[in-house]
């Protein structure tokens, strides 16, 4: 896959490489709305491409479709880039690309997450990053919970969602001789005699329920849904969902004690 000469169609053995004063003077014909210069300023930084979905080989992934998303992320950026900040476009570019290629290996995830988990994952992360610009500090889930006006439960949930699963045969330690794995270093706790004993209390816990109340907990915490989604799905606010999913907590605890 590394000696791969030709990607997408392109001979990377071809490429062009550009210098600094001769990218400044491209960029100064693209501001114009020059496409040939456009179109010699991507070739002209394709290397940059290359370098950036090294570090994503092994994962399973096409590389040619790699590369097409990390051009995306390349276009984006000199659609975006300003010569006045005094800034060299690669250190610009190279975040960009890494973050469409993230976006693309995260929507085409084997796990299917929803769009309005997706969604709000997406909006925490932005918030995320303009907090940090803003206050020179990251964030607490709180703070970004307030910002958007959500329980913070969700905002956790939802960045879990969009994370890249781990093999269970990737290793996390090596000594030479040895590897300890994943795999290794997984306790199961769903196959003992106490997780099935308290697992039948709370079903039975929940058939004293009102009907409202267990077809939230189902869904919130058998389904793995959203307050978002259940108030979508059963026509009534967030809020509403909130507040009878804690009550139904607190009965549930109340029978189980």
């Amino acid at each position: 896959m590394g000696n791969k000469v030709e990607i997408c169609g392109v001979d990377t053995s071809k490429i062009p490489v550009l210098s600094p004063e001769e990218k400044t003077q491209l960029f100064i014909k693209i501001k114009n709305g020059d496409e040939k210069a456009r179109e010699e300023f991507i070739n002209g930084n394709l290397r940059l491409v290359l370098s950036v979905i090294k570090r994503f080989y092994g994962r399973g992934e096409n590389v040619d479709d790699l590369f097409q998303v990390g051009c995306i992320g390349l276009i984006k950026a000199m659609d975006n880039f300003d010569l006045s900040q005094n800034v060299q476009f690669s250190t610009y570019a190279v975040p960009m690309i890494i973050g469409e290629i993230r976006r693309y290996l995260r929507d085409n995830n084997p796990i299917r997450v929803s769009r309005s988990v997706r969604d709000l994952a997406y909006k925490a992360l932005s918030i995320k990053e303009k907090m940090i610009k803003e206050n020179q500090k990251e964030p607490t889930v709180e703070e970004i919970a307030k910002e958007l006006g959500v329980d913070k439960e969700e905002i956790v949930f939802s960045l879990d969602a969009i994370q890249e699963p781990v093999s269970l045969q990737e290793p996390v330690y090596g000594d030479g001789t040895e590897n300890l794995y994943v795999m290794d270093q997984v306790k199961d706790n769903k196959n003992t005699d106490e997780y099935w004993a308290e697992n039948i209390t709370i079903l039975e816990a929940m058939k004293k329920l009102n009907e409202k109340e267990k077809m939230i907990i189902n869904k919130r915490f058998f389904e793995g849904r959203t307050q978002v989604e259940v108030a979508e799905e059963i026509g009534i606010s967030q809020a509403q969902v909130s507040r009878l999913e804690k009550s139904a907590i607190e009965h549930i605890k109340r029978i189980y004690k």
